[in-house]
C-alpha cells in the first residue's frame, strides 16, 4: 500500500519536509540561545543594579577588564571631573527618541582617570546635529556612584568635534591625550553634590524575559508538523490508491460477466389432457368430414 513512498517523488517531498524541520530546529535553538543572553542579563540586573556600592579599589580590576557577572556593580568614585574632555556621543536613541548621551573623564584621587557617563539629552531644535545645551558636571571634588558597563566596539564612521560614535574607550582617551582605564565606564547613578542641571537619568534596564521562549516552542512545533503533514499526505495517498483499485476490480468483474451469454431456461411442456370419450369420436366425424 504504502510502496509509492520509495519513488523518487515522495522521496523529495520527505528530504523536503527533513530540511525545513532541521531549519526550524536551528531557529528554535537559536531562540534558545537568545532567552539564555537574556535571563544572564536579567540575573545580572536583578543581582547587581541595586546593591551596597563598593569602593573603587575593590573595583579597580572591572575597570582594567570588566568580568560579565560584574557588570551593573555600583561603584564609588571620588575626584574631579574634566570638564574640557567632556563629550557627547551621537545616535543614542531612549524610548524611541533619538538623543546624545553626555559622558565625562573623571580624574581619581589615585591619579587614574575612569569615564562618565552622565546621562542622555535630546536632539535640539536650534543648532542641527547637536544638542541645544549640554550641562555641565559639578566643579571641584564628587562623589559619584556608577554602574559599570563595557565599553563598546569602534564604529567605522566619524564624528563632528565634541562628539563620539561611540563610547569606544580607546579612541576616546586618543583624544583626551592622557591615560584612561579601557576596560570600562561607570552609568552616573547618583553624585554629591548635585549639579544644578542634569541630563536625563537612564531608566532601570528591563527584567522581562520577552518572547523568545514561546518563538523557540513555535518553530519546534513547525518541524514536527511538516513531517505529520507528511504522513497525513501519504496516508490520504495510500486510501485514495486502494479505493481506486477496488473500482478497478469492480468494473473487471462485470465486463467478465456482461461477456458471458445468457441461458434462457425452456419452460418444460406441458402434459395434455387424456381425451374423453366424446372428444374423440367428435375427432374421428372431423376427420372423415361430417
Amino acid at each position: 500500500m504504502y510502496r509509492f513512498l520509495f519513488s523518487s517523488k515522495w522521496l523529495g517531498y520527505l528530504l523536503l519536509a527533513a530540511v525545513f524541520a532541521t531549519a526550524c530546529v536551528f531557529l528554535g535553538r537559536w531562540q534558545m540561545d537568545r532567552r539564555a543572553e537574556t535571563l544572564a542579563e536579567i540575573n545580572r540586573v536583578v543581582s547587581n543594579y541595586s546593591a551596597t556600592p563598593v569602593p573603587f579599589a575593590a573595583a579597580r580590576d572591572q575597570f582594567t577588564q570588566l568580568d560579565p557577572a560584574k557588570e551593573w556593580t555600583q561603584v564609588e568614585l571620588q575626584g574631579t571631573y574634566d570638564t574640557d574632555g567632556q563629550r557627547i556621543v551621537r545616535n543614542r536613541p531612549l524610548n524611541g527618541q533619538p538623543g546624545y548621551e553626555v559622558v565625562v573623564p573623571l580624574k581619581l584621587a589615585t591619579g587614574e582617570t575612569v569615564i562618565i557617563d552622565r546621562g542622555w539629552l535630546p536632539i535640539g531644535n536650534n543648532n542641527p546635529g547637536s544638542p541645544d545645551s549640554v550641562p555641565a558636571p559639578p566643579s571641584g571634588e564628587v562623589t559619584s556612584v556608577v554602574r559599570l558597563k563595557h565599553a563598546e566596539p569602534e564604529l567605522q564612521r566619524g564624528a563632528p568635534q565634541g562628539q563620539l560614535a561611540s563610547i569606544d574607550l580607546p579612541t576616546y582617551a586618543a583624544q583626551l591625550g592622557y591615560p584612561v582605564l579601557t576596560g570600562a565606564y561607570g552609568q552616573l547613578a547618583s553624585e554629591t553634590p548635585t549639579a544644578a542641571e542634569m541630563p536625563v537619568a537612564f531608566p532601570k534596564p528591563s527584567t522581562e524575559e520577552g518572547t523568545h521562549l514561546s518563538y523557540s516552542l513555535q518553530w519546534f512545533a513547525f518541524g514536527v508538523l511538516m513531517f505529520v503533514g507528511f504522513g497525513y499526505a501519504a496516508r490520504q495517498q495510500a486510501r485514495n490508491a486502494a479505493i481506486d483499485a477496488e473500482e478497478d476490480e469492480a468494473e473487471e468483474a462485470g465486463t467478465m460477466h456482461a461477456a458471458v451469454p445468457s441461458r434462457r431456461r425452456t419452460p418444460p411442456a406441458r402434459k395434455r389432457k387424456k381425451a374423453t370419450a366424446e372428444e374423440e369420436e367428435d375427432a374421428l366425424l372431423d376427420a372423415q368430414g361430417y
